[in-house]
């Protein structure tokens, strides 16, 4: 058994309640390489903004579980060399979809995990969810639960449809589970596909497609019922558009990839919306950065010069979305 606070890691419970009083939302970034976190990291360390490491199943599987817990106690010391005298860095699971797994990650030295048992009955949600509850709660490990379907791909997760949270469920499904947070469906999408062109508008100026917006009523049902509750958006990357050209420009194929604007996540981070994931974005970034690269230096094949300027663009990306999306800088010192 290794206890995340051997690693120097907090849980989100604090974090959750400072951010739901100073309407803003903690950022929750994936990564899967040492790029993605340096990046996280610095851009973390210098806003002094809470973080959270978020590892999807197959990032874990890719990273490795044994290689991950170090390199995450390796971000805490790298955290301090920059200066943050008290890190505030979570390591989570993202969309854990058994107890085993999250029972292993809890092991291994995560201070956060998901279950998402959205795709069962509800009833079987609530039974997994609750059981994955008991067995953290005894070594002070949050839990995030998940009511509603989002649509879209991003690793092993995909729907073709969404379905939005039922306010009438979420009352029910907290006191019985015990979850410390909430995911909820208001027309977020995994992915760097949000939604199709049938569901956008396109602008009669640039021909760029406008996404459906939010259904904001329904957070806001969902608030209404559990005031004060820390809730999560996933699918929340707004994949920008210069990414996509750039991608796009130097030999990607990304047509119609659109996401979610800034202007409705950063309304979300001043609700009881604590939580908001952001992956697809930095994966455009760093593609971006990589494949300019290719096309100007097709001679170039050492990692560290195209990697290390895709590192760069990440993190520019991460203090981005800190500053002017979540509102979380300077929360943290």
């Amino acid at each position: 058994m290794v206890s995340y606070k051997d690693l120097g890691l907090v849980n989100t419970r604090e974090m959750f309640a400072k951010a739901i009083k100073g309407g803003y939302a903690v950022p929750a970034f994936n990564f899967n390489n040492m790029e993605q976190l340096q990046a996280i990291i610095k851009a973390a360390a210098e806003e002094k903004s809470p973080v959270i490491l978020q590892v999807s199943k197959g990032a874990r599987n890719y990273a490795n579980a044994t290689l991950l817990r170090y390199m995450a106690q390796g971000a805490v010391a790298y955290a301090k060399e920059l200066g943050w005298e008290h890190p505030q860095i979570v390591l989570h699971l993202d969309h854990g979809d058994s107890f085993e797994l999250c029972k292993d990650c809890i092991d291994n030295g995560f201070s956060s995990v998901m279950i998402d048992g959205s795709h069962l009955p509800y009833e079987e949600n609530v039974a997994l969810t609750k059981k994955v509850v008991d067995y953290a709660h005894k070594y002070d490990v949050t839990v995030e639960g998940e009511l509603g379907v989002l649509a879209g791909v991003e690793d092993e997760v995909s729907s073709d449809h969404h379905t939005y949270t039922d306010p009438e469920e979420v009352i029910d499904f907290a006191q019985r589970t015990g979850c410390d947070s909430l995911a909820i469906s208001i027309g977020t999408s995994h992915g760097a596909y949000k939604f199709t062109p049938e569901q956008c508008t396109r602008d009669p100026k640039t021909g760029k497609l406008v996404p459906p917006p939010l259904a904001f009523n329904v957070l806001d049902a969902v608030m209404e019922k559990l005031p004060g509750f820390p809730i999560v958006l996933h699918g929340s990357s707004s994949v920008p558009q210069e990414y996509v050209d750039i991608i796009n420009e130097y030999g990607g194929k990304l047509p119609d990839a659109i996401g979610i604007p800034e202007e409705e996540l950063r309304k979300a981070a001043k609700s009881a919306v604590c939580k908001i994931n952001i992956d697809s974005d930095s994966r455009l970034a760093m593609t971006a950065a990589v494949r300019k690269i290719f096309h100007d230096k097709p001679g170039e094949f050492d990692p560290r010069k195209y990697l290390g300027p895709a590192r760069d663009e990440m993190e520019r990306l991460y203090k981005h979305k800190i500053e002017k999306v979540l509102g979380s800088n300077g929360k943290a010192e």
